[in-house]
């Protein structure tokens, strides 16, 4: 039986929030330790130019910017650990969470910053090519260059997906992006920017049926057009999903209030508090409005002040 290990704080996930909890909880000397999660720096990693986050002037990869993230947290003794946590408990008044190996702990103050992952159509067609990894991606930042003067279709109709439909406009001849209904959700800016793409064909009103192949690439898709029912396929050698996330949040459904996407909400709004006392959340697993690396971040500073609050209010 292996031995509980007591810790002061405990962050779960390893994307901006993460990290900037980590930088501020570890400064605060609360020694936090961080598992990194399945996919550690989180969903920047499979971001190629970041452009946006304040203090880049000339931007920076995602890669790059989390390995520096990664370094100031480790700088101020930040204990940063491979692996997850697949289970909770949040009943009493000690958080008891446990990793992928069974190994147990008890922590004073929990971060939850475990982020959203890519949702998919659920095509059996989709999956077996997703799997196979012959051009079904969620990611046109981290595939588009496999693509290059290739045709490729693209699922969506928000910022993301017209952002991934830009990006693969400058590699691949040709974009076909498929809106499921007749405008776009996107902002106007991104909208406007698309449509003057000269090589993006923007096919309102339609949804993919099947992902076509030869058994080990993709060659195209069946799509429905449902203005008049009329099905086409369109030739294709990679098909891009770009139809939101799903936040990483099951593992605390039967302590932590979620909404009914998924997201964890607030307890009371302008805190990072959940609705249990010492657990905290940052970043994009209670954030399906901004999503942005920046605001993730903010909201790590938040969750380990608050964190920090909550300790010194218990006297520790």
């Amino acid at each position: 039986m292996s031995q509980i290990e007591h810790l002061s704080c405990l962050i779960i996930g390893s994307g901006p929030a993460g990290y900037t909890a980590a930088i501020y909880a570890a400064r605060a000397d609360m020694k936090p330790v961080m598992y990194q999660g399945m996919q550690p720096g989180g969903q920047l990693t499979t971001t190629n130019e970041v452009e946006n986050f304040p203090g880049y002037p000339d931007g920076v990869t995602g890669p790059e910017m989390m390995l520096q993230l990664e370094a100031q947290a480790k700088r101020f003794e930040t204990d940063v650990r491979n692996g997850f946590i697949t289970k909770v408990d949040f009943s009493g008044s000690i958080h008891k969470c446990w990793t992928e190996d069974g190994h147990e702990i008890h922590a004073d103050t929990v971060i939850i910053s475990t982020g959203a992952s890519a949702k998919y159509l659920g095509l059996e067609s989709e999956q077996k090519y997703l799997k196979l990894g012959g051009g079904v991606s969620a990611c046109a930042v981290c595939d588009g260059f496999f693509y290059r003067n290739q045709e490729v279709v693209i699922v969506g109709a928000g910022d993301s997906a017209c952002e991934e439909a830009h990006y693969l406009s400058k590699l691949c001849k040709k974009v076909t992006m498929l809106v499921r209904r007749d405008a776009f959700r996107a902002s106007k800016i991104m909208a406007e920017r698309v449509k003057n793409t000269p090589n993006i064909d923007i096919r309102f009103n339609t949804e993919t049926l099947e992902v076509l192949g030869d058994g080990q690439l993709v060659t195209g898709v069946r799509v429905i057009d449902r203005s008049n029912n009329q099905e086409s396929e369109i030739t294709c050698t990679g098909f891009f999903v770009a139809i939101g996330h799903q936040p990483n949040t099951a593992i605390f459904k039967d302590y932590i209030d979620l909404d009914e996407t998924g997201y964890i909400k607030y307890a009371q709004p302008g805190t990072s508090k959940t609705n249990v006392a010492g657990v905290f959340v940052a970043g994009d697993a209670a954030d399906k409005t901004y999503r942005q690396a920046i605001t993730a971040a903010g909201t790590g500073c938040i969750a380990a002040l608050d964190a920090e609050r909550y300790l010194a209010a218990k006297g520790h």
